[in-house]
């Protein structure tokens, strides 16, 4: 279901490619005098006897970001204040007392919902590797629902979809995929069988470090419904302002991940030559362990994303990081922008993650300019 203000191209005879979609899904009707792109409506309340009646019902760029996204990941989008709030509307799918299965590697802020959830007795948790397919369908007897991420965060581990969605179906569990890493450029879960699809679209999606957004996109008409009234009665409504930014960044995340994703495998190649690296994670690199499933389920790339060991202590770790003057030191990703950070800075990610690993966004920087700064700050804290 689409807003008839913003009709899908999905809708029209033509089979567009995704990076057409992305630029021109969304906008208003083409009738004489329309503007190109969604107006910014600032207001909180509405005249009666219309389908918008307060702030929370709706607004114009909500509606075509959300018709935008609906024609690229093929479901019912509904977005919301920040890619949690969508998570933690997504989890209230999970009747009381049912079970998820959860990647025992994802974001520790999805980890910390599921965990406060469980231990306020609300359900139950079953942690699995998202990679062993085996271990996650065996763990899906008899729950309710699965959670992978695509690309998880921060090793970039792949699932395989396909298989965990099928899997998941037979058993009765509804499938969510956060697929925040590789976007509907890079993959369409629902296409793939997953029931849900989550976007933290502060990120990629947004692509300027400018906007906090989330967006869940559904296969069923129901899950859609559910999580637009949790929307609406919890409040996590998106700003009119961010949800028009977001689509803005939208129309140009082709461009911006084809650079990125391009200038992150050149810099997974030389990071995994380093001599003060011991380890690079990126499927991208033709014998990482998950190459041949990377190149089955995200067949136009390994995405934006990559991480790796300094082959030294914390303290030579922190150094190198210090001495970065073109990387930026600092957490989120998927911005024009490069970032990096030491991941077990963070309480939720220590477990997961040795204590030397950084996290690496690959932005639209050159990317010489880019491995210059890497070498150099490395072999200025390592020699």
């Amino acid at each position: 279901m689409t807003d008839p203000l913003y009709p899908s191209l999905l809708d029209l005879d033509q089979a567009w490619s995704a990076d057409t979609v992305a630029v021109q899904a969304g906008r208003p009707s083409r009738v004489p005098g329309a503007p190109m792109n969604a107006p910014i409506t600032l207001s909180s309340t509405y005249v009666h006897d219309a389908r918008l009646e307060y702030g929370r019902d709706g607004n114009s760029a909500w509606g075509a970001l959300e018709a935008a996204l609906a024609a690229l990941d093929g479901g019912r989008a509904v977005t919301f204040a920040s890619g949690l709030a969508a998570a933690t509307a997504i989890a209230a799918l999970v009747p009381p007392g049912g079970t998820v299965v959860l990647p025992s590697v994802a974001y520790f802020g999805v980890r910390n919902i599921f965990d406060r959830m469980r231990s306020d007795g609300r359900l139950h948790v079953r942690m699995v590797p998202a990679d062993d397919t085996d271990a996650v369908l065996a763990a899906a007897e008899g729950a309710d629902m699965v959670w992978v991420e695509s690309i998880a965060n921060p090793l970039i581990v792949v699932a395989d979809v396909p298989a965990i969605a099928a899997g998941a179906r037979e058993r009765g569990a509804i499938t969510v995929v956060d697929a925040t890493f590789a976007t509907p450029l890079r993959q369409r879960p629902l296409d793939l069988g997953a029931d849900i699809v989550l976007h933290s679209a502060t990120k990629l999606i947004a692509g300027h470090s400018d906007v906090l957004l989330g967006a869940a996109v559904c296969r069923d008409s129901a899950h859609a419904d559910f999580l637009a009234t949790h929307r609406h009665d919890h409040g996590a409504i998106p700003g009119a302002l961010d949800a028009f930014l977001a689509l803005r960044g939208l129309r140009t995340l082709a461009v911006r991940l084809d650079r990125a994703e391009a200038s992150a495998a050149v810099l997974a190649r030389r990071l995994a030559a380093h001599p003060h690296v011991s380890r690079v994670n990126y499927p991208g690199l033709p014998d990482h362990p998950q190459h041949e499933r990377a190149s089955r389920v995200l067949p136009s790339g390994s995405g934006s994303m990559l991480s790796f060991e300094v082959a030294g202590t914390v303290e030579q770790t922190e150094a190198f990081l210090a001495r970065l003057r073109l990387l930026t030191h600092a957490t989120s990703l998927g911005g024009v922008e490069s970032l990096i950070e030491r991941r077990a800075r963070y309480a939720g990610d220590a477990s997961i993650v040795g204590p030397t690993l950084c996290r690496l966004s690959v932005g639209i920087e050159n990317v010489e300019d880019l491995w210059a700064d890497l070498d150099t700050a490395l072999r200025a804290a390592l020699d």
